[in-house]
This record gives C-alpha cells, structure tokens and sequence, in this order.
C-alpha cells in the first residue's frame, strides 16, 4: 500500500513537531516507491520555524495534491493561525478526505478550530492543556500520554512525542515490522542524559 504524507509548514511553529515525523514517513516508505511525504504551506516561500530554521516547502495550498495522512505541527505560530481563515478552512477541507488527521503539540488546537475534532479525545504540549481547556470547555484533552488515537484523529503531545505517534502510525498502516525496522534505522532507543543510564 502506498501512501502520501501531507506536512502543514507555518510560521513559528515548532521544529521537531514537523520534521520528525518527516524523518519517520521518508524513512519507513524509502522501499515504498510510489509512497511520498510533502511540505505545504499556505504560500510557496521559506517558512521560519520557531527557533530559526527554514523551510522550503513543496507545496502551496493552491497545487497541494490529494493526501492520506494530514500532519498539523504545533509551535508558538498555531496561536496566530488559529485566527487566520484560509488555514483554517484548508485543514478542514484536507482532512475531509484523509486517512488519518494527526497532529503534534498546539496543532491540535487547528485541528479544533477546523472542526476536524468534535467530541473525540486529544493530546498536546503539557504546558498547553489548561489553555486548551479553557479555549475548548467539555473537550476530553489528556494528559501524562505520549500520543492518543480516537477513531482516525491522531494527536501526540509535544516535540519527540510526534516521533513516538509517526512510528506507532507506520505500525498501523503497513505493519509493526515496518515501524520497528524505521525505529532501528533511525537509532531512535532514547535514553536522555540525567534522567537515564548512560
């Protein structure tokens, strides 16, 4: 099964909530020929992440192509495309017609805005969840989780987490050969200095 990965590119928004999960969808479907993972952003111009790196991205929403799987980063840029219309309105059209929605940190917050949420249950950053639930009141947003699915939505909580929810995703689509095999390929075994043995 093929499959193509639609990343949402925006400014300020955090790098590792987009690029790990890059790092594992172009990882896992290397041997996946007719599989691809794109950038797109509302304009096609450099997008300027939160802490300075810079984005090329492949598409814009005018020639983005029909996608699977939909990725919202988060990042301090979802607090101003909460607001901003033709975002919104884009994420709610895409993910119509997607696989699965997921979403990494205060994307879920575009996600909500969009409508692609409901009443379903959600994730994001721990330094997020009150403002989230004070945006969102009777929205179920979990906390002390990695990552959490409720039907097709996919959210995962903030940073590295999205690397944990694109491995576990691998695992869904294809099978958990696949996701173990990315995960071995990527040297992802964490054991972080100070809270670990090194």
């Amino acid at each position: 099964m093929n499959a193509t990965f639609g990343l949402f590119a925006f400014e300020e928004m955090e790098e590792l909530d987009l690029v790990g999960p890059w790092e594992v969808f172009s990882m896992a479907t290397i041997d996946l020929p007719g599989s691809r993972v794109v950038t797109i952003a509302e304009r096609k111009r450099p997008v300027r992440c939160a802490h300075g790196l810079q984005i090329v991205p492949d598409h814009d929403f005018a020639d983005a192509p029909p996608i699977d799987v939909l990725l919202v980063p988060g990042g301090q840029g979802t607090r101003n495309e909460v607001d901003n219309p033709a975002v919104v309105e884009w994420i709610a059209k895409t993910a119509a017609g997607c696989r699965w929605v997921t979403s990494v940190c205060t994307g879920a917050l575009l996600l909500w805005k969009a409508g692609v949420v409901g009443d379903r249950r959600v994730t994001t950053h721990w330094g997020f969840i009150p403002e989230f639930r004070k945006r969102a009141p009777g929205l179920e947003v979990l906390e002390s989780v990695r990552y959490v699915r409720d039907g097709n939505l996919l959210t995962a909580a903030g940073v590295s987490a999205g690397i944990d929810m694109a491995l576990w995703l691998v695992g869904e689509m294809w099978d958990p050969e696949r996701a173990r095999r990315t995960q071995q390929m990527m040297e992802y075994d964490p054991a972080p200095p100070y809270s670990a043995e090194v």
